[in-house]
């Protein structure tokens, strides 16, 4: 999240009123993004998903908060929630979201352990849009890092954290631009070359 409002702020988008961020939304009233985006001057609200009886009852707030700031986009940060059908449909081709592997593989949780397990050379990080389905929505932009013999979840994780900063910005770039086309046949960006970046760091 604050790799995308660095971003925002760097290209001076909101002063040429290309693009701004209306708000940051978290389901934890203790999340540290949340005291960043207020020293930003960004709105921020908290919907705590305990406070609801089941997922439709908080999906149905969360879309409501939303929809207060009429979004273009929504980026999901670190938000490790399973959203309804009828969230994700509400904000159909306007939601994305980052997960920590090279998608298919390694959906859920505890990607760079499952990655580690399964002795995989190459790891890294997807830039998707969100469906109903989780982890699953078409890919935008991949990064690939690689696994190394004496790597341990904390050391990959910070690896592929690394290009998580740099391949979500660059999403946002892409739409902020008009750049992606997001069909039923997935997602293309046009103008752009290739849809993965590949990490030289070892």
């Amino acid at each position: 999240m604050r790799a995308l409002v660095r971003h925002v702020q760097n290209n001076n988008w909101e002063a040429q009123n290309i693009a701004r961020v209306a708000a940051v939304i978290s389901n934890k009233a203790d999340a540290q993004g949340l005291v960043f985006a207020q020293e930003q001057g960004i709105a921020t609200r908290v919907v705590q998903h305990q406070d609801f009886a089941d997922r439709e009852a908080f999906d149905a707030q969360l879309q409501h908060i939303i929809d207060e700031f009429a979004p273009d986009v929504v980026f999901l940060a670190g938000f490790m929630r399973i959203l309804t059908p009828a969230f994700t449909t509400h904000y159909a081709k306007r939601m994305f979201n980052i997960h920590p592997s090279i998608l298919p593989n390694f959906k859920g949780l505890h990607t760079h352990a499952a990655a580690l397990t399964a002795g995989v050379k190459v790891h890294g990080a997807t830039v998707h849009g969100v469906t109903a389905e989780l982890d699953h929505g078409p890919i935008v932009l991949q990064s690939a890092v690689p696994v190394l013999a004496d790597d341990d979840e904390h050391s990959l994780a910070q690896r592929v954290l690394a290009t998580e900063h740099l391949i979500y910005p660059q999403v946002l770039d892409w739409w902020v631009n008009g750049l992606i086309d997001w069909n039923d046949n997935g997602i293309r960006v046009r103008d752009v070359r290739t849809q993965l970046y590949i990490s030289d760091t070892i």
